[in-house]
């Protein structure tokens, strides 16, 4: 059972090593300047954290016990970032 412990371990590094290094390739080989990847960047940021705080307010609002069940509808895939 350790032994699939570690392995399991091992692979979430060399998943996360992928992605740094991915991302780091990606920024070095962009034809963008770095100010223009930064504000890139940082609208999306900002998007998706909008997103997530709706999200949140949404899920928050569903799941009051004040809430009737058919006080909301749910048309699906309106959370995904």
């Amino acid at each position: 059972m350790t032994k699939k412990r570690c392995s399991e371990a091992s692979q979430v590094a060399a998943f996360f090593a992928g992605a740094v290094i991915a991302a780091g390739l990606t920024l070095l080989l962009s034809p963008k300047t770095g100010r223009q990847v930064r504000d890139d960047l940082g609208e999306m940021t900002d998007e998706a954290v909008g997103k997530l705080k709706k999200c949140a307010r949404e899920a928050k609002f569903k799941l009051s016990p004040k809430t009737r069940p058919d006080a909301y509808y749910y048309e699906g895939g309106d959370c995904w970032i």
